[in-house]
Parts: C-alpha cells; structure tokens; sequence
C-alpha cells in the first residue's frame, strides 16, 4: 500500500488538533498520579525517582501516520484507535525491586476505575532474568532485537472512551540508553554497524548498572534487618 498524501495526512492531523486539549488533559492527570501518590513518592527513597511526560508534536504525529499507514490508512474516524501513544508519560526509578510497588499502583488506579486498560501491558526486554522478574509480576514480556527494555501500559480515562495515554516504566540506566537509541534510530533506523553494535554493548552495561544497584539496594535492605 502506498503511502498516505498530504491531504490525507492532514485530516487525520486535523482529528487529533480538534481533541488535543482533552488528550493533553489526560495526559497531565497520569503524570500527576506519579508525582502525587504518597505511596510512590514518599519514604527515604521513594519508588518513582522522576516523571517526563509530553503530547507529540504535528511533526511527530505526522511521521508515526505514514510509519503505519502500511497496515491500513489512518483516518479521522480510527486516529485514535490506531494511534495510541499520542500522549505519553514516563516513569523512572532506581532500580529493579521498585517496579513493583509502581506496577501495584498502576494497577490498582485500573481496578478502582481510575484508568481504564486499553490493551494488556507488556514489558519488553533482551535479558532473561528481567523478563522471568516481569512475568513473576503477571506482565506479558516480549524480547526485542534492538535490545529495547521497558513496561508499557496503555490507559484511558474511560471504558468506552478512544483517548488514550501511553505509560513507561523503565530504570534510569535504561533510560539513558533509550535516549541515545532513540537519538540515533528514530524517526529512522540508523544503516551504521558500528553504531548498531556499541548500542548493544550500551545495552548490555545499562542492564550491568541495573543490576549493580539491585544488589547495592539487597544488601542494604539485608543488613538493615539484620539491625533490627
């Protein structure tokens, strides 16, 4: 399938500009949620360390339509069915243990019919002890070539509504990692080997980095009960 014109780009644009402040709305009151929850954000290290969150700018949004458009066009009336990250909020923590006590919340926000699940999260990774730590959570784990880890959920404010706001949880090595692959590999994958390559030895040292600092936190919490 060819891809779409730009007449067809903009009236679908044009179905996300005329809900953007709703979508904005929604994606603000997610992000709150982390920044607020006396259970997330309290204690001497509270289990979210930082939140980002954005709503994608036309230039994006534009670029995701015609990344898509293979698996069908993308209209005014399904924008929203097929574009369900228009919205986005990110979670950090420290490290592993904390996702945890974040998963908890997330879920109990969908149970109390805060949020609403659009599809079932999913965590992805590379390295099979995460993955066997994110099922033992109940998540569904998918691996990713590209070496990609974090826990995606997509939320709605309710049942029956299309708007939609994707969360990520994710450690901030992780993130650092994300950052420079998203630099170097979005809008477009890079052609370069040796990028391709270092960004798997990145992989490998921020999944490194994660793990040092579960056993630093383990230890921590050991010998604070052995002194109690």
């Amino acid at each position: 399938m060819n891809g779409p014109t730009p007449e067809e780009l903009d009236a679908a644009l044009a179905a996300f500009e005329s809900r953007r402040d709703q979508v904005d709305w929604f994606r603000k009151q997610v992000a709150d949620f982390f920044t607020t929850s006396r259970v997330l954000t309290t204690g001497p290290l509270p289990a979210v360390h930082s939140v980002k969150s954005r709503v994608k700018d036309a230039s994006h949004l534009k670029e995701k339509i015609a990344r898509k458009w293979s698996a069908g066009p993308i209209t005014a009336e399904n924008f929203f069915e097929r574009i369900n990250d228009a919205a986005g909020v990110r979670v950090l923590h420290l490290h592993s243990r904390q996702l945890e006590k974040i998963h908890r919340a997330t879920m109990s926000q969908v149970e109390q019919g805060y949020w609403f699940l659009s599809e079932p999260p999913v965590a992805y990774s590379w390295d099979p002890e995460a993955t066997a730590f994110f099922q033992s959570l109940g998540l569904r784990a998918e691996t990713r070539e590209t070496y990609y880890t974090s826990i995606h959920y997509i939320v709605k404010p309710q049942e029956r509504v299309d708007i939609t706001c994707e969360i990520q949880v994710r450690t901030l090595f992780e993130e650092v990692w994300g950052e420079i692959d998203h630099a170097l590999n979005y809008p477009q994958p890079t052609t370069s080997l040796p990028c391709k390559e270092q960004l798997r030895v990145l992989a490998k040292l921020a999944s490194t980095g994660t793990r040092l600092a579960d056993a630093i936190f383990a230890i921590r919490d050991s010998e604070s009960a052995e002194v109690k």
